[in-house]
């Protein structure tokens, strides 16, 4: 699809990024791939060039809200008409963000999602076994977030995105909260995008840990829920630090005058 860009946000995915990039190369052959390096100590870096991909690194690691917001303002800058989100993990399918962006690029709705619990969500009847932390934390979230949001979300955590030029600036500014996709959906939602979900089979995770886990699964419910009903008195907060900021700066730039 031309006019396209597909970022993958990565912190040290040297392993899985090359069938990533094979994935979405075979499934989106007019798609320019943009790694965003998240200050990896591995060869993630070396291993997206040589595969061909451009890659955006960043000199230390900032975290998943940097490189998701990264990926989106590179893509504004350089112009793309149209925008997908894959992460570097291997458990999206870059079939899947095909059929997301034609939504898209068919004008049916100027953002995509794809979600693993929509009735229809799987592949070749597997359906994504979440665990039961995750079932009772999904639950939780998505009554939160239809108070919220106005309209339901049954899978407010997901990563696998498409979007249009209209979300772009939205999707680009900086993440406030440790919960950036949630943070993203009320950005789309405040702002009467339109929004669909798109039922999508997604792998099992094979490396790492959930983290809708024990203790660390209530904290993730509480950061989502604060994200739901506060951002918008943090990012107040923020503009009015950045002005001071500025402010600050500019004081510190003028010349002094010298008494006589």
């Amino acid at each position: 699809m031309p006019g396209t860009v597909v970022f993958i946000p990565a912190w040290n995915e040297e392993a899985s990024l090359p069938a990533v990039i094979a994935d979405c190369r075979a499934e989106l052959p007019d798609a320019d791939v943009l790694v965003i390096d998240d200050g990896s100590t591995d060869a993630t870096a070396e291993v997206a060039r040589a595969l061909g991909a451009d890659v955006v690194s960043f000199p230390r690691n900032r975290g998943l809200r940097a490189g998701i917001a990264e990926g989106y303002r590179q893509a504004l800058t350089r112009g793309y008409d149209y925008c997908g989100r894959l992460d570097a993990d291997g458990q999206h399918l870059a079939a899947e963000l095909k059929r997301m962006l034609e939504l898209v690029a068919s004008d049916e709705c100027d953002v995509a999602v794809g979600s693993r619990f929509l009735p229809d969500s799987g592949g070749d009847g597997e359906r994504y076994k979440p665990t039961p932390e995750r079932v009772i934390g999904t639950s939780l979230l998505r009554l939160l977030m239809r108070l919220r949001l106005g309209q339901p979300i049954s899978d407010g955590t997901s990563g696998l995105y498409a979007v249009d030029q209209k979300a772009l600036e939205l999707l680009a500014d900086d993440y406030l909260c440790e919960a950036p996709e949630v943070e993203a959906l009320m950005r789309i939602t405040d702002a009467k995008l339109r929004l669909v979900e798109v039922p999508v089979h997604m792998r099992q995770r094979e490396h790492g840990e959930s983290s809708f886990k024990g203790r660390r699964a209530v904290e993730l419910v509480v950061t989502i829920g604060l994200t739901l009903f506060a951002t918008n008195l943090l990012r107040k907060r923020h503009r009015h630090q950045q002005k001071r900021d500025l402010r600050r700066a500019l004081r510190a730039t003028r010349p002094r005058l010298t008494r006589r």
